[in-house]
């Protein structure tokens, strides 16, 4: 059987056994090999190395850093510079995403080799290599968006320098210090020089920040998973900045060489846009440091440049107001006694001036000029106090803001709030001086200069003007004249408290303290008071009182005793008989379900619903949650309803009135919450409401020096114009008018999804205005028709009709806002105005026409809500007229403004009925108005919307001020040779 088969071929089965493949990204290449020579590393890096022999390579050029005499891989040098454009433009692409999904045995030694390459990248030539390649990566990237190109390659190596470089550049390490130290051990200083300045280049001019955030935002729009980091925040990075030049001024070096390095950083940094956060970051750091850090504090102030000490001086000093003093002290504490708190800031601030005259001369400036109105009270102290000690200095702040103080110029068109602050300056300065220098004091007040600026103050048209003309002479007065020869003055008494206050101010004798009540108390706010916005004042309020026992913890009742009592005497048992009797009562029907209870799956159904807050401190709570959307949605609806409710009860809510309104300003619809812009806005006008003197400068100084959007500057001024307006009494008469517009004919309204989708959007500032305009027109139409259709006494009314208008008239009531209108509204916001927008130019926000618009708005809803019976009615008038003349040329560039404009101008003229004073003082200001507008109604051609909407407000103030022209002709007869 054998033999009938024939052998044809053989085959031996092998057994496979599984081999585990390699990683994807990983290289398939030969052994690894020995590096011996950094021309060989470059060498196999080009060649595509595998794992181990890329190991080896970055081992080796690890080992080269801090050597002196060979090659370096952190000392710039042609060599160095291929070998680290290699790593980032072909290693990180090829082995980042390999060390980061690494797992198992090898992960530690993965690690490893990811350590070693961001070490060989810890230089300034591989951060400026990373900085070339994030623009070579942006712009493919964006060319790839163009052309609507699916390659994900560029995206994901982008997100890999991203990662680069937050490892690279901790926010916890020493980057720019340790650079710094490479630096030094170069002998030749002007290599030195050269690569400590290439560093700042890098770092502290903005380039780093802009492109990773530009980065970042191509990943978001290229649907790449991004979240955003620190170094794209701008305030993040510049307090890693202040750090740095914390870090890199305390290196230990024979010479001063790392403080001028550090002064130079400093110096730059100042450039980038966040001042505030670089300077309140090294001081932060220097104050914590220890005692002996103070004196390389001013040795670093003393190398920079002359106007980099003045910003550093100015950004000290809004760090000082902001971090330790109370910003909103009324003019109505007491003054005797010094704070804590100020004597440690009087000791931090005459440290950091102590050491150059620049600064000096800056503190006299700041205190002296329109900057120093932005501070505090508190803040002017402090800074008077700094300087108690050089009589030249405080000599020369008192002279100077007393010669500022009687100019009538300055009298006439200086903001008040700027008055206000020379006012305190030069009181403050006058006590200094006569506790040194009596004689002198007693010299300069008897001299023409205080004798005729007192009577340049008394001769004012302001009544606030004069007012700090008479307090300032009987405070002067009090210090050099004896008792029976004193200047005193009747003075109102609203006025009483204040003008105490103000003459309480020439003896204040505030003494210098100790810069370890400093460091606990900067201690104490680090540990405490993590919010920026969080002041000093919360620490000196009483702590929050614990719940009572009997309070639970949602704010339930606790059960009464009656319910707990065990039941003592004979029990009655009833029994109840089922019968069927009650056949004929009908049940009641089921209950519908709950939608919540549909689910089959128990753990999805929502048992703990947050309930509506009934403590303001609650109320923050829920409103800082960013995670619990129902809890978040609860009490911001319930707001303002809450805050209402504990106006009048107790002082829940003015212990807690700062931190609730900087909670409601810094609020973002993060859940996109239907009405969220009004729940909001209803909140802040209800805390408006509550305690109107304080809340308003306190939105006004958000407005103005915040970090805040414009819709949430435009929230702000919505919430000063309504809440102006409910405070005058008008609230009756907006929903009045919403309640007439809502019932329009239902034929003529979409239904209210399609109403929401097509109907133009138009804020409450916007309708106010315009009802206002209404207001101001329609009777002037009218009074054009009546004299077309001929005399009022040809025309004849029913009776029975003037009895009916007579009923419809509202009676007369109380005029709250006019009480405080100047002070807590307006003169800080033209004050600010001034001093914020118009010092910086109009190239800032504060002239963009969309906050513009609003902002003058804003301030004509203000002026009209206070009414012409306001005291300070000709003092606001003059502000308002200079800032809206100031504004013609931008208005001119944009039709919202213009519109705003010509508002502003009518509802001035509308609002001032005293026509004869109107044109004793402001006659070049009303002619000037006269032939602008008339100007614009010829040069603004009708036809469409916008058009006839500028016409009919030119021509309303035409009408106006063709009216006062007319009738004062004789008084206008000078005036009117220049038009």
């Amino acid at each position: 059987m054998d033999g009938m088969l024939t052998a044809v071929k053989t085959t031996k089965i092998q057994v496979v056994e599984s081999v585990e493949s390699p990683p994807a990204n990983e290289p398939r290449s030969a052994p690894p090999k020995a590096v011996a020579s950094p021309d060989q590393c470059l060498t196999l890096m080009r060649d595509q190395p595998d794992v181990q022999t890329l190991e080896n390579i970055l081992q080796y050029l690890c080992g080269t850093v801090g050597e002196t005499a060979g090659f370096n891989i952190k000392v710039p040098g042609p060599l160095s510079a291929q070998i680290i454009n290699t790593l980032v433009n072909t290693i990180i692409p090829d082995y980042w995403d390999f060390w980061a999904q690494s797992s198992g045995q090898d992960s530690g030694r993965l690690k490893n080799g990811k350590e070693r390459l961001l070490n060989c990248l810890r230089s300034i030539s591989g951060l400026g290599a990373l900085v070339t390649r994030f623009k070579a990566l942006l712009a493919e990237v964006q060319q790839e968006q163009q052309q609507a190109s699916k390659s994900h390659n560029a995206p994901q190596h982008l997100k890999n320098l991203v990662d680069v470089l937050l490892e690279l550049l901790d926010c916890d390490t020493h980057f720019l210090s340790e650079r710094w130290e490479e630096i030094g051990k170069i002998r030749s200083s002007t290599q030195r020089n050269l690569l400590w300045r290439e560093a700042i280049s890098l770092t502290a001019s903005g380039r780093l920040v802009s492109t990773v955030a530009q980065s970042e935002d191509l990943l978001k729009s290229s649907t790449m998973p991004v979240s955003g980091t620190w170094l794209a925040n701008g305030p993040s990075y510049a307090k890693w900045l202040g750090k740095g030049v914390f870090q890199t001024s305390c290196c230990q070096q024979d010479t001063d060489e790392p403080i001028s390095a550090a002064a130079l950083l400093l110096g730059k940094s100042l450039s980038l846009g966040y001042t505030e956060n670089v300077v309140g970051e090294v001081l932060s750091q220097f104050l914590t440091a220890g005692s002996n850090s103070m004196q390389t504090l001013l040795t670093l102030l003393v190398k920079l440049r002359a106007h980099e000490q003045r910003q550093f001086l100015l950004s000290t000093l809004d760090f000082i107001s902001k971090k330790f003093l109370n910003v909103n002290s009324s003019q109505t504490e007491d003054l005797r006694n010094t704070p804590g708190t100020m004597t440690g800031c009087i000791a931090f601030l005459v440290q950091i001036v102590s050491g150059s005259d620049v600064l000096k001369e800056s503190l006299v400036s700041w205190l002296t000029g329109i900057a120093g109105a932005t501070g505090s009270p508190a803040l002017r102290r402090v800074a008077i106090s700094a300087i108690q000690n050089d009589e030249a200095r405080i000599v020369k702040a008192m002279e100077r803001s007393m010669e500022q103080f009687g100019d009538e110029l300055y009298i006439k068109h200086a903001p008040i709030l700027q008055q206000e602050a020379l006012t305190q300056v030069l009181l403050l300065s006058c006590g200094y001086v006569h506790r040194s220098q009596p004689m002198f004091l007693f010299t300069v007040a008897r001299s023409s200069m205080q004798m005729k600026g007192t009577s340049n103050r008394i001769g004012a048209t302001s009544p606030r003007a004069r007012f700090l003309g008479m307090v300032t002479a009987m405070a002067i007065s009090g210090l050099i004249d004896k008792l029976e020869n004193r200047l005193k003055f009747e003075i109102s008494d609203d006025e009483t408290l204040e003008a105490k206050w103000y003459q309480q101010l020439v003896h204040v004798n505030d003494g210098q303290g100790s810069l370890d009540d400093m460091r606990r108390l900067s201690e104490l706010l680090s540990a405490t008071l993590p919010d920026d916005r969080s002041r000093v004042s919360s620490l000196s309020k009483s702590q929050n009182k614990k719940l009572s026992p009997g309070v639970m913890a949602k704010g339930g009742k606790k059960p009464s005793k009656a319910q707990n009592a065990p039941i003592t005497g004979p029990r009655v048992i009833e029994i109840l008989d089922e019968s069927d009797d009650d056949d004929d009562l009908v049940s009641y029907a089921k209950p519908d379900s709950d939608p919540e209870d549909e689910s089959e799956d128990p753990t999805l159904i929502q048992r703990n619903k947050p309930t509506a807050p009934v403590y303001i401190r609650d109320l923050i709570a829920g409103l800082r949650d960013n995670e619990n959307y129902d809890r978040h949605q609860l009490a911001l609806s319930s707001a303002a309803g809450l805050i209402r409710r504990k106006a009048n009860f107790g002082k829940e809510v003015i212990d807690h009135i700062d931190e609730l309104a900087s909670v409601l300003l810094g609020l973002n619809d993060q859940f996109e919450l239907d009405n969220f812009q009004e729940m909001r806005q209803q909140a802040l006008i209800v805390l408006l409401l509550v305690r109107p003197d304080q809340v308003g400068p306190l939105l006004i100084r958000a407005f103005y020096g915040g970090d805040y959007s414009l819709s949430q500057r435009i929230a702000i001024l919505t919430s000063l114009g309504l809440g102006a307006r409910e405070m005058a009494g008008f609230r009756e008469d907006s929903e009045a008018d919403a309640e007439t517009s809502s019932s329009s004919f239902p034929s003529k309204k979409l239904p209210e999804k399609l109403h929401k989708l097509y109907a133009s959007e138009s804020s409450p500032i916007d309708e106010v205005t315009n009802h206002l305009k209404r207001t101001m027109i329609t009777p002037l139409a009218l009074d054009a028709a009546d004299q077309l259709s001929g005399p009022n006494a040809l025309k004849v009314r029913a009776f029975s009709s003037r009895m009916e208008v007579e009923k419809k008239r509202k009676k007369p009531r109380a005029n709250e806002l006019a009480k405080i209108v100047a002070q807590s509204f307006f003169f800080p916001m033209t004050g600010g105005w001034w001093i914020h927008a118009k010092s910086i130019g109009s190239g800032n926000t504060f002239y963009s026409p969309i906050l513009l618009p609003v902002f003058l708005k804003t301030l004509a809803i203000l002026l009209h809500a206070s009414g012409p019976s306001t005291l300070s009615l000709p003092q606001m008038t003059t502000e308002y007229w200079d800032l809206l003349l100031s504004l013609r040329a931008s208005a001119l560039n944009d039709v919202a403004i213009l519109e705003a404009l010509l508002f502003s101008f009518l509802t001035l003229l509308d609002v001032n009925e005293d026509k004869q004073r109107l044109v004793q003082e402001h006659a070049k200001e009303l002619l000037e108005t006269h032939e602008w507008v008339k100007l614009v109604f010829e040069r603004t051609s009708g036809g469409d919307d916008e058009g006839d909407r500028v016409r009919s407000l030119a021509a309303g103030v035409l009408v106006r001020c063709s009216e006062v022209v007319e009738k004062h002709q004789r008084l206008l007869m000078g005036d009117m040779m220049d038009y």
